[in-house]
């Protein structure tokens, strides 16, 4: 075969290659970035500048000193973290015969949770597939952390999207819930993605970082900052990634999404605190990515600077997106010294949380892991 022959079929190769990339990266999964009025909103936020988001502070993905190089050496060639080999424990709520009058939370592993408040029930960042990636069989969720299904979700008056990362918005998950979600309320650009999935505009809600969302009466979501990005694709930064202060009549939370630690979270306890709860991300973090996740002890300082009374530690135990350990995350939070004034709830998956009992105890039960 001559030489012509040998670079025709060379060229024809890694033209497919790309056009299957390109074709793959336009199916529904992906979402879609915002455009027309949506567009024109986004660019009118004081939050987007040079064609994407910013955050507060200047944040870059890597730490000084850090390439992209070095990443993915350590990826290949550093000892793999501790996963767990064994099933997880859980207590799986029946969320369907909750009673009307319970204020609880459920966490589902990862970023995901349940919270049924003043009677609205709530759904936050639900990855209910099994993986958190484009791909099934990449990102696969530990045996026993999945003991969710959509079909165990009751009809939701409030998804909460924090930002659309894939282990937090969940293409399949969502599609799932579709029928049962009454209002979805993310950052601005959002719900392009769910308009491309079906969804009517009108149960649709969106916001620019301190500003409110009325939801109900007694129900106010203010959007809020957080120290992080975006981006299913190629393209970053083209929604908007955020927290939330969710006053209920009864009850104040903070819903933390991903976020480095920042002067945000002073800003935010100072504007909405104080909180009966903050659930706060605690894992996937890396001394080579400390602005956009926060390290161990940071939770903590968040926390206080929100001036919250309990802790709830997120963002672990269900996938493993980083170097550290499965449940050294749970292990460091657990550690507070015994006389912090903040409470710290670890519970297992699918235990019901009572936020009406602040004398409900925990066990340590990644201790008892394999």
């Amino acid at each position: 075969m001559n030489i012509k022959k040998i670079m025709i079929i060379a060229f024809s190769i890694i033209a497919a290659i790309i056009l299957g990339i390109i074709i793959f990266i336009n199916t529904p999964r992906f979402g879609k970035h915002p455009a027309g009025t949506r567009l024109s909103r986004v660019e009118k936020s004081p939050n987007y500048k040079s064609g994407q988001f910013q955050n507060l502070s200047p944040t870059p993905m890597l730490t000084e000193g850090v390439n992209y190089g070095k990443v993915l050496m350590d990826f290949f060639f550093s000892a793999k973290p501790k996963e767990p080999q064994s099933v997880l424990p859980s207590l799986k709520t029946n969320l369907k015969a909750l009673e009307p009058s319970e204020n609880v939370v459920v966490w589902m592993g990862h970023s995901s949770y349940f919270m049924q408040l003043d009677g609205k029930k709530i759904l936050v960042d639900p990855v209910l597939s099994g993986y958190a990636s484009p791909f099934s069989f990449n990102i696969k969720a530990y045996d026993g952390s999945d003991v969710y299904t959509t079909d165990d979700i009751p009809e939701i008056d409030y998804l909460f999207i924090t930002h659309d990362h894939w282990d937090h918005l969940d293409y399949e998950t969502v599609l799932k819930l579709k029928p049962k979600i009454k209002k979805v309320i993310g950052g601005l650009g959002v719900g392009a993605h769910f308009e491309r999935w079906g969804f009517d505009k009108s149960v649709i809600m969106e916001e620019d970082w301190f500003k409110p969302l009325y939801l109900d009466e007694g129900f106010i979501a203010h959007v809020a900052p957080a120290r992080h990005f975006s981006g299913r694709g190629f393209k970053r930064n083209q929604t908007l990634w955020a927290s939330f202060a969710l006053f209920t009549p009864a009850t104040k939370i903070y819903i933390g999404g991903d976020s480095g630690y920042d002067k945000h979270f002073a800003e935010i306890g100072e504007r909405y605190g104080p909180f009966d709860l903050a659930v706060l991300e605690n894992g996937q973090y890396d001394s080579k990515w400390k602005y956009i996740h926060m390290i161990p002890n940071e939770p903590l300082k968040a926390a206080t600077d929100l001036r919250a009374q309990a802790l709830l530690p997120v963002h672990s135990g269900k996938f493993t997106l980083a170097n550290h350990d499965w449940d050294e995350p749970l292990s460091k939070i657990s550690a507070t010294p015994q006389d912090s004034p903040i409470r710290i709830i670890t519970p297992m998956i699918g235990e019901k949380v009572n936020l009406q009992d602040s004398l409900q105890q925990f066990t340590k039960w990644w201790e008892t892991v394999k």
